[in-house]
């Protein structure tokens, strides 16, 4: 098969793909994935989301079969070269004037394959995956880097005109390196990789505008940095207008496809406009039964966007879900059910026949590791449940709150000021029962503190500053006499600092922020 006949082909297993007709998509993919590198790249790279949504044993090894298969169908493309020239080479790499178009292509598919590979390596517990899939990752990057550098710089507008072949991995690569600690950044260069944000995000938007096989990937890149990553992580203030602007033309172009309703609900849930987000996540559920692992992005978005409301029941119904279908992380899945189910009534907890102290008990059993360690977020859950785990168990005093928290969601529910204040009037109750508690545990002081920082987050949200200043100053003031929760001094003078921001005083800001480091 021919370079435009194999492009034309993916390009119609992408809008399959893209209508939820996965199975069509890979039927259509299958009869030429060990003759083309570009039917054998797709067909590989839909197992590979397979494998990642589903971490089922099964599929990692079905994905890294096809991706093997794909390596050997991309090298029978790439230059041929005798000893003396691959010997020269070492030195001087080979120019891209050198090769013809399908070898440039070969070139892009094989370290895009290979990324891939790398990634799917990564998910091995152990630290020798770790390491080989670190070293993995930094040759497909510098392959990729290399070639695409080259085919700019010579060959690009020659060869390829209007059909642009975008730099994805390198531009991915560049976009998440600069995401790390500057320390861990410096390690990475030393490596050899390097990070710049703003180059990778120019680079994604330009990309997104072309129309070619790989422009959706750096939509759907922008999308996933923009809705996810910066919110998780705090790093910037979401651009929703462009996100809106990006996943205008596929909406339009795709009406049911399953992505386009994911995106679109995920907008609204950072908008504050949490009815229009169910409504979408609903529809995206009910566009199709291939891969249930999209429902389960779905439970997990639903089961914040009940918390937000503090609809419990709702919540936990998602959280239930979470915990008896998906794989991903089953000690953060238990342990939300069970804060979820520590705020609703007792009776309510006793109707849907659940155990709350045995679910929190059941967390550190269930804990996943990566090259020998945990993972942040499951290891904050089971430091929380170890409370339970005595015979006499101390409840924890706002689990689904602090959760929250943890996730960032109070910037997001901060946009509502009638659930914010919803959320206040919970806390100030939960503030009334630790002052009223007749035999306060060593967990104490760490309760009231964890309850006085939420409460400083909705009062600062409300633009209450004065009382959101007070609480945090009654958890810094605490430090010393907090015997567990050890994040909470740093955290808190972290929200301080953005008070103070906030109120325009930045020498105030920088001070505090200095102090948290």
């Amino acid at each position: 098969m021919g370079l435009e006949t194999a492009l034309k082909e993916c390009f119609t297993a992408l809008n399959l793909f893209l209508n939820n007709r996965f199975a069509d998509a890979l039927a259509l993919l299958k009869p030429w994935k060990s003759e083309s590198m570009y039917h054998a790249m797709g067909y590989s790279s839909i197992l590979v989301m397979q494998a990642a949504m589903t971490f089922d044993a099964k599929d990692m090894d079905a994905a890294m079969t096809s991706l093997r298969e794909s390596l050997q169908v991309c090298q029978r493309f790439r230059k041929k070269t005798g000893l003396m020239e691959s010997l020269a080479n070492l030195w001087y790499r080979q120019p891209a004037d050198n090769l013809t178009e399908e070898e440039m292509h070969a070139e892009l598919c094989y370290a895009e394959v290979l990324l891939q590979k790398a990634a799917l390596t990564f998910l091995d517990e152990s630290i020798i995956g770790f390491i080989k899939g670190g070293m993995k990752i930094r040759h497909s990057y510098q392959l990729y880097k290399e070639i695409c550098s080259k085919i700019l710089q010579i060959v690009l507008f020659k060869l390829f005109s209007n059909n642009v072949i975008l730099m994805f991995i390198y531009i991915f690569c560049y976009q998440m390196l600069s995401l790390l600690p500057s320390r861990v950044l410096k390690l990475m260069e030393f490596l050899g990789f390097s990070g710049d944000r703003e180059v990778g995000l120019s680079e994604l938007r330009e990309g997104a505008t072309t129309n070619n096989l790989r422009s959706i990937l750096s939509t759907l890149t922008l999308l996933m940095f923009q809705l996810y990553i910066t919110v998780i992580l705090g790093t910037a203030d979401v651009n929703l207008s462009e996100c809106e602007a990006l996943l205008k033309p596929y909406c339009e172009k795709f009406p049911n496809g399953a992505l386009m309703h994911f995106f679109s609900a995920r907008i609204a849930v950072l908008k504050g406009n949490f009815t229009f987000a169910q409504e979408r996540f609903l529809a995206c559920i009910a566009s199709q039964e291939e891969w249930r692992q999209i429902h389960h992005l779905c439970y997990w978005e639903l089961m914040w966007v009940y918390s937000f409301e503090q609809n419990w029941f709702e919540a936990y119904r998602y959280a239930n879900l979470l915990s008896k279908e998906n794989k991903w992380s089953q000690a953060v899945y238990v342990f939300q059910k069970a804060a979820i189910l520590s705020m609703m009534p007792e009776e309510e907890v006793n109707k849907l026949n659940e155990n709350v102290v045995e679910l929190f008990r059941c967390v550190e059993g269930l804990r996943l590791r990566f090259a020998g360690k945990s993972i942040p977020t499951e290891k904050f859950a089971a430091k929380k449940a170890q409370r339970y785990s005595s015979s006499t168990p101390v409840k924890l005093v706002v689990p689904a709150l602090e959760m929250m928290y943890v996730w960032n969601g109070f910037t997001i529910v901060g946009k509502r000021p009638e659930l914010t204040e919803g959320i206040l009037s919970t806390l100030e109750k939960a503030e009334e029962q630790l002052r009223n508690d007749p035999n306060p545990s060593e967990y104490h002081t760490g309760d009231e503190c964890v309850v006085q920082l939420l409460k400083g987050l909705c009062l600062r949200n409300l633009g209450r500053l004065v009382q959101a200043e007070i609480c945090f100053s009654r958890v810094i003031s605490s430090d010393g006499d907090i015997k567990h929760d050890s994040y909470l001094v740093p955290f808190t003078m972290y929200e301080l600092g953005l008070l103070h921001k906030q109120k325009g005083e930045i020498n105030k800001a920088i001070a505090v922020m200095e102090n948290v480091m």
